[in-house]
């Protein structure tokens, strides 16, 4: 069986690259004969990562500054219809293409011929090749450009196979005019990675330690006019809470989950430089960027409680068992605390002030070992439903031929 996988992968977002791990784990245990063929950002990382066939998501780079300069000059109209050329010859004789998690369909920071139109375009040449098409445990919305809505709805149309990470995805779709009569709604797939074996250790004494999952958060759009206002406010505030948290003698964990947020944690390093005494310092650890799921669910495993606001923190955070707040960007962070009752531990990344986020703190540390409880009971309803899902799908598109 050949199978394609397509995916913004390789760009430096564990998330994204936790997605795809969890269905190659599975898919290797279904489908061990299978010939991969992974459609991505960075073919070269995930190439080495995974050890499976890569290819850039869009074809391959003009080379000669002649080809650049007319392709630029004609709307980039030649690299598009390459593209579909390539594509073509590509995915000619696979039985499947699987779009695995991430919040594929929304343009948060995208322009229409960025993801959008390369996810219509794929999606389209599968069809064209005959070859099944898969999304699943998508997110999904929203999508505010008219143009990226056009391409993302028709490819999702084009799909034998969809499935939600939650509610708003699902409603979302319908929405825009989606059948989803014959959809799914199953958990984000990265739950189904397996757990770390153990993470660093904990330093002895000091008292809880609070994660902080720093973002470089700029607004919605792609060149939104107020995102230097926007970003600033993020990071004055997250420095003043991850103050507070210092001078009431936690420990902190700051981490990342994407290499764009290393800018936002230097910039916060540097106000912490001149609000935190040098003998707390000790009590504050600064995790790198760009490293994979596993490694950030290390990093976690050492915190007590954590403040977050990427998607796939939160994943990690609550897949965990730690008790978390969400500074969310977006309706799948909300819907995520939702399914696991922690609605009320929900502020947006834009609208949350320092004082209302101590408050919140206290409570959740005040209600911990309830908290932790409810999330464990969640997280074994989430196994048992990804594990219900791969069922499907091997028996609606992975099954082996008789022999």
């Amino acid at each position: 069986m050949k199978i394609s996988l397509l995916g913004q992968f390789g760009s430096g977002n564990s998330g994204n690259d936790g997605s795809l791990e969890a269905m190659l784990i599975y898919l290797h245990k279904l489908r061990p004969d299978a010939e991969f063929l992974c459609i991505c950002s960075n073919p070269a990382v995930i190439e080495a990562r995974y050890n499976i066939r890569c290819m850039s998501v869009g074809g391959p780079a003009l080379s000669a500054p002649w080809a650049r300069t007319l392709d630029r000059l004609l709307l980039k109209l030649p690299r598009r219809l390459a593209l579909l050329g390539i594509a073509i010859a590509q995915l000619n004789g696979f039985d499947l293409m699987i779009i695995p998690g991430t919040g594929i369909l929304d343009d948060f920071q995208e322009k229409a011929f960025g993801w959008p139109f390369v996810i219509f375009c794929w999606c389209f040449v599968a069809r064209l090749c005959r070859t099944e098409i898969a999304f699943v445990s998508i997110g999904a919305g929203p999508i505010k450009g008219r143009l990226s809505r056009w391409f993302l709805v028709s490819a999702a149309k084009m799909a034998s196979y969809r499935s939600y990470r939650d509610d708003y995805s699902l409603e979302y779709m319908r929405s825009l005019g989606v059948d989803v009569s014959g959809d799914h709604r199953y958990p984000d797939i990265a739950f189904g990675l397996p757990l770390p074996a153990c993470g660093p250790e904990k330093p002895a004494g000091g008292g809880l330690c609070i994660g902080v999952g720093i973002m470089h958060y700029r607004g919605w759009q792609p060149g939104e006019s107020h995102a230097d206002a926007i970003y600033e406010n993020y990071i004055r505030k997250i420095s003043a809470f991850t103050s507070w948290l210092v001078a009431e003698g936690y420990r902190v964990n700051l981490f990342m989950g994407d290499v764009t947020d290393q800018r936002a944690c230097d910039d916060i390093v540097d106000i912490l430089a001149n609000t935190v005494a040098k003998a707390d310092w000790a009590r504050v650890e600064i995790a790198s960027g760009g490293g994979s799921l596993h490694d950030l669910m290390k990093r976690i495993s050492t915190v007590d409680l954590a403040v977050v606001s990427r998607y796939h923190n939160l994943v990690c955070a609550l897949k965990l068992g730690r008790p978390t707040i969400s500074l969310g960007y977006a309706k799948k962070n909300d819907d995520l605390m939702r399914d696991f009752g922690q609605q009320q531990f929900c502020r947006h990344i834009e609208a949350f002030d320092v004082d209302g986020l101590q408050t919140l703190f206290l409570e959740m540390l005040d209600k911990r070992e309830a908290i932790k409880h409810q999330i464990g009971i969640v997280n074994e309803r989430f196994q048992s439903q990804l594990l219900e899902q791969q069922q499907i799908l091997g028996k609606q598109l992975l099954s082996a031929p008789p022999v």
